[in-house]
């Protein structure tokens, strides 16, 4: 059972250059296969995205433009990080509520994942997430 010990920021290679900087995400930084890659952008002001967990999909949350924080919750700890780096990402394993806030004017997230879109994999309701949380604790 995955906690808040199992999330991870992992720094991305970055390639410096005059003309601008290039960072590559490869299979020897994420650690799963990747299956699907999507992003959200222009995002409200006041807005938050997320708000759920996956019981088997894992993600690697990347800033690539702006700021914004990711809560996380295990059903027994929180933690905040802050995602403001285009050259790092926040691994977030299966079984981990997550919700997207404060995002800044022009931000974008990408989100990379072990999996294709599957509804029956989300927790869209925080009780049914603490209840699957001691159904495999």
């Amino acid at each position: 059972m995955n906690t808040i010990d199992n999330i991870l920021l992992i720094d991305i290679p970055k390639i410096h250059d005059t003309r601008g900087n290039l960072s590559v995400i490869e299979n020897d930084i994420v650690p799963f296969e990747i299956k699907r890659v999507y992003y959200l952008y222009d995002v409200p002001s006041g807005a938050e995205r997320g708000g759920h967990a996956h019981k088997k999909l894992q993600q690697f949350l990347i800033a690539l433009s702006g700021s914004f924080d990711v809560v996380l919750k295990d059903g027994t700890q929180q933690k905040i990080i802050t995602l403001n780096k285009p050259n790092q990402g926040l691994l977030i394993p299966s079984g981990i509520w997550r919700e997207l806030q404060n995002f800044s004017s022009g931000s974008v997230c990408l989100v990379i994942a072990s999996a294709v879109f599957d509804e029956a994999d989300y927790i869209r309701d925080f009780t049914d997430f603490e209840s699957f949380k001691n159904r495999i604790g």
